[in-house]
């Protein structure tokens, strides 16, 4: 699943082609994605100038001048897809539709934003803006990783005295939101800290200096444009590039490239963790 910055990325790609510009048409091709589509969203949609493009945990978040924000989220194999603009160097035509294209929004530029998701695990709503943050889906995040709430001391309060691994406590969204499996991994490598230590055995020192490894992390992940691993695209439909400097994540019996030693895998709450035996303790 799409992390925060495979999420970020996804979202500056599309700042150009849709911020201050008027949809002109919008098409929803069925009634439900993860979850059913708000009621007449093509109309809804349709003649509505996005204000601003936000981004909020894993969710992307359209302010439109109806006094409406549109809530995106990528699913495992959500993309949104830009076409009929100049990106780059390059000119990206309309393709032929596809059977996965579940929403296509036409701009008054003649760009062409579709999500397409073939697993449909993605969703899309509608809320009214001003009460964004009391969303279902939004109300009980923690803070953003990259913003100012999210610092040592807040962090290092968090962690003590809790009896669950540190993976699985960074990994909770009211913790702290867009966190993932891949970014934890690399983070807790960098910081020499086992993923199945438990959080509340760490120092306030060991956990406060975790939060200037996390803005790292996901700031290097930002400039690499996100981890392509299965289906992460970005926007212009090019693949991210964070997953060629992984120190540990899906590099199961490769040499650690601090120590050399083989990197291990454990299964945690059914999601596999990659970690030195040598570095992190």
């Amino acid at each position: 699943m799409p992390e925060l910055p495979e999420v970020e990325t996804v979202r500056r790609g599309l700042l150009p082609v849709m911020e201050g510009q008027r949809i002109d048409q919008a098409q929803v091709n069925r009634p439900d994605l993860r979850f059913a589509l708000p009621p007449n969203m093509a109309a809804r949609l349709t003649g509505q100038v996005v204000q601003a493009l936000r981004r909020r945990s894993k969710y992307i978040l359209a302010d439109l001048s109806s006094g409406e924000t549109l809530l995106i989220h990528l699913g495992m194999s959500g993309r949104m897809l830009i076409s009929g603009t100049q990106l780059g160097q390059f000119h990206h035509a309309h393709p032929a539709p596809e059977k996965h294209d579940h929403v296509v929004l036409t701009m008054q530029s003649g760009a062409r934003v579709t999500f397409n998701d073939p697993r449909r695990f993605g969703a899309m709503d509608l809320m009214p803006t001003v009460s964004w943050q009391a969303h279902k889906l939004l109300a009980d995040l923690g803070p953003e990783p990259l913003g100012n709430g999210f610092n040592e001391a807040y962090l290092a309060h968090r962690l003590e005295n809790r009896a669950t691994p540190i993976k699985s406590a960074l990994l909770d969204q009211k913790v702290v939101s867009g966190l993932g499996n891949i970014y934890v991994c690399e983070v807790l490598h960098r910081a020499g800290i086992a993923p199945n230590r438990l959080a509340g055995d760490l120092t306030a020192q060991q956990a406060a200096a975790l939060v200037p490894l996390i803005r790292t992390v996901l700031s290097e992940a930002i400039e690499a444009g996100g981890s392509s691993l299965r289906d992460y695209r970005q926007a212009d439909g090019e693949l991210g590039y964070f997953q060629h400097t992984f120190r540990v994540y899906d590099r199961e019996g490769q040499p650690c490239p601090a120590c050399a030693t083989p990197i291990v895998r454990l299964v945690q709450s059914g999601r596999s963790s990659f970690y030195c035996p040598s570095c992190q303790r």
